[in-house]
């Protein structure tokens, strides 16, 4: 008689703690790069292990802290010159952005308007979404060479925010960026700026609502809360590296790279990952 040998697969093979901190190094390396940290956290955990909703939360929020230390000097400076008219305009700006956000992608998400994080929605969006960028990218490199947000960019950022809640694998950072470009905020870096920048409330609210609801239905209790730590702080460190990395490369280099990858990696889940979870 024939028996059919068990999958052996690396998480059991190495410990939970390890675990932990290759899924939050995956987590800073991916959250502010456009490639969708979604479907790089889907491929992990093949292999990996599923974790909890609230060590997802969490990981998240050290990826967005690394954020704030990287331009920890830009917003005390905006912090602290509110008096100048062009700091205060632009911290309006970034709080238009974040209440559009806010406006929409609330009742969006409690009316349970999102696409399952599956395999198959997840890589159309990775493949549509490398296609969108090289098309962005193309039309904003004939636009005037501008850095100043306009009105227009604000909205247009709170709104990509939100289409990227609802289609997992889109890139919040990939929708906003481009879209940012599309409508007049053409320069690489500055576009990037002004979405990291809104991306800091957005997220931690985004965070915080997620940490509420899973305390207020008890789901707290039996974490192992060693293996969060260390995931936190691998996504912190692992941020910050990236994000600081990402900013220079920009200022020289195309995203094409980026949209080619993109591209690929959803034709391999498409090829080679089933379309359930």
């Amino acid at each position: 008689m024939l028996y059919a040998l068990p999958v052996i697969r690396p998480s059991m093979l190495m410990s939970d703690p390890i675990s932990a901190l290759l899924l939050g190094i995956l987590e800073g390396l991916t959250e502010f790069l456009p490639v969708s940290s979604t479907g790089h956290l889907l491929i992990a955990e093949r292999w990996l292990g599923h974790r909890s909703d609230f060590f997802n939360i969490v990981i998240q929020a050290g990826a967005i802290l690394s954020v704030a230390l990287v331009f920890r000097q830009r917003l005390w400076s905006l912090a602290t010159g509110l008096h100048e008219p062009g700091n205060r305009d632009y911290v309006l700006k970034l709080a238009t952005a974040f209440l559009v956000t806010a406006a929409v992608g609330l009742p969006v998400r409690m009316a349970g308007w999102q696409l399952p994080e599956t395999v198959t929605p997840i890589a159309w969006a990775l493949v549509f979404g490398g296609v969108w960028m090289l098309l962005a990218e193309r039309f904003a490199a004939r636009l005037p060479d501008r850095d100043t947000v306009t009105w227009k960019v604000a909205v247009g950022v709170g709104l990509a925010q939100v289409v990227a809640g609802v289609f997992p694998g889109t890139s919040r950072s990939a929708a906003a960026i481009f879209l940012a470009m599309l409508l007049g905020l053409s320069r690489r870096s500055s576009a990037a700026e002004f979405v990291f920048l809104v991306g800091i409330p957005t997220m931690f609210a985004a965070s915080g609502y997620a940490f509420f609801e899973l305390a207020r239905h008890g789901q707290l209790a039996h974490e192992a809360w060693s293996d969060v730590g260390i995931a936190f702080a691998a996504a912190v460190v692992t941020g910050f590296v990236v994000v600081k990395w990402l900013l220079g490369y920009i200022k020289h280099h195309r995203f094409t790279g980026f949209a080619v990858y993109r591209m690929a990696l959803g034709a391999a889940l498409l090829l080679f990952l089933p379309a359930g979870h």
